[in-house]
């Protein structure tokens, strides 16, 4: 669903603490290991860390923008379909995609189910993790962003949000890895410098 006339659990401490806007920092460098954190594997067990895929396999770290479990950002909603529509495909390139979300973990698994999401979905309600990234915020909640790293971890492509091109095309993401997969790891930063 994209849209609801369901406003419950909208406004929240995190709604109030993302209301204002703060643009994308372009705050991470390329060919350099993000920062580490852990968050909690809504659809699986447990929590993940970042740092357990170095040396495994590369990550698309796919930040994305959901208010609450009925409101989507009217931006974000068709990339999130998008990308778990491709998601088969970033599995069979060997990278991982982990989607980060600001909704608490009750709200989270009535994303997963409602929108049949395949890939592991972290949840980050106090936003650390968005902030330590750099995506920004507006309107109650982080803005999207999306990352590749390469097997050892390091940033080979960021893409932070804009108003021409809120989130990176899956086409763009999947060409990335397979630069990075065939060697020729450029480089991109497009939507943010």
């Amino acid at each position: 669903m994209l849209t609801s006339t369901d406003f419950r659990g909208l406004l929240n401490q995190r709604f109030l603490n993302n209301f204002l806007p703060v643009p994308a920092l372009n705050k991470l460098y390329p060919a350099v290991c993000p920062p580490d954190f852990q968050l909690p594997h809504v659809n699986g067990e447990g929590s993940i860390r970042l740092s357990e895929y170095r040396e495994k396999q590369p990550v698309i770290l796919y930040f994305t923008r959901i208010f609450t479990e009925k409101q989507y950002c009217p931006l974000c909603f068709p990339h999130i379909k998008a990308m778990n529509t491709a998601y088969e495909q970033f599995v069979e390139a060997g990278a991982e995609v982990l989607l980060i979300t600001s909704t608490d973990e009750r709200q989270s698994q009535i994303v997963i189910r409602d929108l049949g999401l395949k890939m592991p979905v972290l949840c980050d309600p106090s936003c650390l993790v968005f902030r330590a990234y750099g995506t920004g915020q507006a309107l109650g909640a982080p803005l999207p962003a999306q990352y590749v790293l390469d097997i050892e971890g390091k940033l080979r492509f960021k893409h932070l949000f804009s108003f021409l091109e809120p989130n990176a095309q899956v086409s763009r993401l999947l060409e990335q890895l397979q630069q990075i997969s065939g060697g020729l790891a450029p480089v991109a930063t497009p939507g943010g410098g």
